[in-house]
């Protein structure tokens, strides 16, 4: 007698939102005064995933700001609740980067004080992994002499730009050299060099070879390959992204994400997180949040190695509707 063919068992897709400032409000104190607390960044991020129970926890609020500050960058306090932003920048060119000296990460900027924070949650929150933000040398360059300036500069000198991109990497190995002593690990963070912002062009011609660099020399520090995390409309260079070598890489909202996970298919091993638009979790209506749970559910069918995000979790998310999003894509996930 021929056996009946069981149906296969669904398995949970983990929820992963990325959640910065948002640790904030679950602790009731604005973004400023956690970024510039040990004790508040810990308790924030702590009480966050005993919320959540997402997996990383990258420890930050401002994250992009940590390793410009480090070089000298001053961060101003924000009115209200609003995001630390970076009020000056300190090289005027390109070429300036070529003689930066690499920050101490030991004692430069709030560096410390993130991985005294991060190994407090490490901690106290065993079960999850937790992960110390690098900037990638694109994002890092912006912040050191200012967005326009910076593409200004890779139309106009493009030879430059590479040279000094490859010139931070060394800075930021450093870095990771030091998360790793101190028994933590990284999430790579590059951004500022998606397109439209770039064109895939110059990526290929200026960024990927510092890309690469950074992405391989980070891997060999901690011993596995890392995140490399980039939003806006990464699809044009993702084959570029691949080509680093990372184990995992985000489907942002902003991308065509169908088409995304498509080409994802051809290398199951690496992990995709697949972005909701995170602005159905700042709605009161669970329902908004709900139709965007089941979008990208629908993109995560089938897939070994994936998990749902958010993008950056806003201050202003309500923490019960983030909460019913995840019994929700855990409910659907399981069924």
């Amino acid at each position: 007698m021929d056996q009946q063919k069981q149906p296969a068992q669904k398995r949970e897709i983990p929820f992963a939102p990325s959640v910065y400032e948002h640790a904030a409000r679950v602790i009731k104190k604005s973004p400023w005064e956690v970024s510039r607390s040990c004790d508040l960044l810990a308790q924030g991020h702590i009480e966050a995933y005993r919320l959540y129970r997402h997996s990383p926890v990258v420890v930050g609020i401002d994250i992009y700001n940590l390793e410009a500050e480090a070089y000298g960058a001053p961060v101003d306090k924000p009115a209200g609740n609003g995001i630390p932003a970076i009020s000056r920048h300190p090289c005027s060119s390109m070429k300036d980067l070529l003689d930066l000296e690499p920050f101490d990460p030991q004692t430069d900027g709030r560096i410390p004080m993130v991985i005294e924070a991060s190994k407090r949650i490490a901690s106290k929150c065993p079960d999850t992994d937790v992960k110390i933000p690098l900037s990638g040398p694109f994002s890092l360059a912006a912040n050191l002499i200012g967005f326009e300036s910076l593409l200004c500069e890779v139309y106009t000198e493009p030879g430059l730009v590479g040279r000094a991109l490859k010139h931070l990497v060394a800075g930021q190995v450093e870095f990771c050299r030091e998360v790793v002593r101190n028994d933590l690990d990284i999430a790579f963070f590059e951004s500022a060099a998606t397109p439209p912002l770039m064109s895939p062009d110059n990526f290929r011609d200026i960024e990927l070879e510092a890309l690469e660099k950074i992405m391989t020399e980070t891997s060999a520090v901690v011993g596995h390959p890392v995140p490399c995390i980039m939003g806006g409309d990464t699809l044009p260079i993702l084959d570029y992204i691949l080509q680093t070598g990372t184990g995992y890489v985000c489907c942002p909202a902003k991308t065509d994400q169908p088409r995304f996970m498509e080409a994802m298919k051809a290398h199951p091993e690496v992990m995709v997180r697949i972005n909701m638009d995170p602005g159905g979790l700042s709605s009161k209506n669970f329902d908004v949040a709900q139709k965007e749970v089941d979008r990208v559910l629908a993109l995560a069918e089938n897939r070994p190695n994936v998990c749902i995000g958010t993008g950056c979790l806003p201050f202003e998310a309500d923490p019960d509707v983030v909460l019913k999003a995840r019994e929700y894509i855990l409910t659907r996930s399981t069924q």
